[in-house]
């Protein structure tokens, strides 16, 4: 028999990885664990995005059994070598199918986009319960990157996955009340009552701005009293509109007081050194992923920040370093769909600014008013911090999964 508590996470990425993709579920099944869950873990054996060797396939951690399993892991950069590794990984997780049975509920994120299938089979042959997490809507994001055609047999095949998944899953948690509308639209299994919104978040890390005591010396060379670092860190992929910032970038060359600094990871990361280098752009400066300390430091030599989401992508991605940024109580530059929850938070607290993709003439005149206007910065950063501690601290968000775990399993 099932213990009511039981709660199985199901995702590609976890704990020790330490991209968001990892560390969001993994401060959720800790939440889950703390209060009352049994909680367990089936993901992917970390690679790419790990500090740690000799990662065990079986362990507990925090109170968290965790079972990782082996799959093809190929370079994410190449359209193939993602797919390989989505169906790898998820053909990993049907092997364990019969396991599904074992749990009250299933929480399950969207990445890769096919492994919620395995979720909405357990439901359908074992009534397990299943969260579906949307990190990103498929297969609309790839058309709208270009990396499908809507007549492809990867499109064809993934609107009859998520036909199938959309009737067998019990909640879908949208990150924004623009993804939530968009799934209402295009989702017709669903019903508003199944959609509880509830967004990415970023963990409380407390750090000094005026501190002078960097290790890294790169990261310190970059930041003077006089100047203004306008900082782009993330993910630089398909869902990321870089050509905005390139152009301010030429367009602020002879700004000698205008520092830009982008650290992260992606398939336009090299072309962006590429043409930083060729064009000598020698105001603009690209580094790797960075995590932990490091982060922070680039969180606290930074004076404002980018976010950035292609044309078209509103309501099917929501980006979540924005979050970071807020927490690190500097003015944000977003360029993002009007509609948007992130636009709306901005303007409606005078936290920063919002704008159209494709218009750098705009994004030059928001880095120009920060440079000129400290107090403005200031206050900007200032309400990007209270935004942040009113809506996007990780207690407030997990604590919606606990909430939304005790009524999914009858418990309040």
């Amino acid at each position: 028999m099932r213990n009511k508590k039981d709660v199985l996470f199901l995702c590609q990425y976890f704990y020790p990885e330490y991209i968001s993709s990892a560390t969001l579920p993994f401060n959720t099944a800790v939440a889950l664990s703390k209060a009352g869950f049994t909680v367990r873990a089936l993901s992917g054996y970390p690679k790419e995005y790990n500090l740690t060797n000799n990662v065990p396939l079986q362990e507990t951690y925090e109170n968290i059994e965790i079972s990782r399993l082996k799959y093809i892991q190929l370079k994410r950069s190449n359209f193939i070598g993602r797919l390989i590794n989505y169906f790898s990984f998820t053909f990993s997780v049907a092997l364990r199918f019969r396991q599904l049975g074992k749990y009250e509920a299933i929480i399950v994120y969207s990445n890769p986009p096919i492994l919620p299938l395995i979720a909405a089979l357990a439901n359908k042959f074992f009534n397990t319960k299943v969260v579906f997490v949307s990190y990103d809507v498929y297969p609309e994001i790839a058309y709208f990157t270009n990396t499908i055609s809507e007549d492809s047999v990867i499109s064809k095949m993934m609107k009859r996955v998520n036909k199938f998944i959309f009737k067998h899953i019990n909640t879908v948690v949208a990150l924004s009340n623009e993804m939530k509308d968009y799934l209402l639209k295009h989702r017709i299994a669903l019903k508003k009552h199944q959609i509880e919104v509830i967004p990415n978040w970023c963990e409380d890390k407390a750090f000094s701005n005026g501190t002078k005591a960097y290790e890294n010396k790169l990261l310190e060379s970059i930041k003077t009293d006089e100047n203004l670092v306008v900082s782009y860190f993330g993910n630089m992929g398909i869902c990321q509109d870089l050509d905005p910032i390139l152009e301010t970038i030429r367009r602020l060359k002879d700004e000698k007081n205008v520092q830009f600094l982008f650290a992260g990871h992606g398939n336009k990361m090299d072309k962006l050194k590429e043409i930083i280098e060729t064009e000598n752009l020698n105001h603009a400066r690209v580094f790797d992923f960075l995590h932990g300390h490091d982060f922070q430091k680039a969180l606290s030599i930074s004076d404002c920040f980018i976010v950035s989401l292609s044309d078209g992508l509103t309501g099917l991605a929501v980006p979540s370093k924005t979050y970071s940024y807020m927490m690190a109580s500097k003015p944000v530059i977003a360029i993002i769909g009007a509609n948007s929850d992130i636009a709306r938070d901005l303007i409606d607290h005078n936290a920063g600014y919002a704008m159209q993709a494709k218009d750098s003439a705009k994004l030059v005149i928001f880095i120009k008013e920060l440079l000129d206007d400290r107090e403005k910065r200031e206050y900007m950063g200032e309400n990007c911090r209270k935004l942040y501690l009113e809506k996007y601290t990780m207690e407030k968000c997990t604590r919606k999964y606990v909430n939304l775990m005790h009524k999914l399993l009858g418990e309040q």
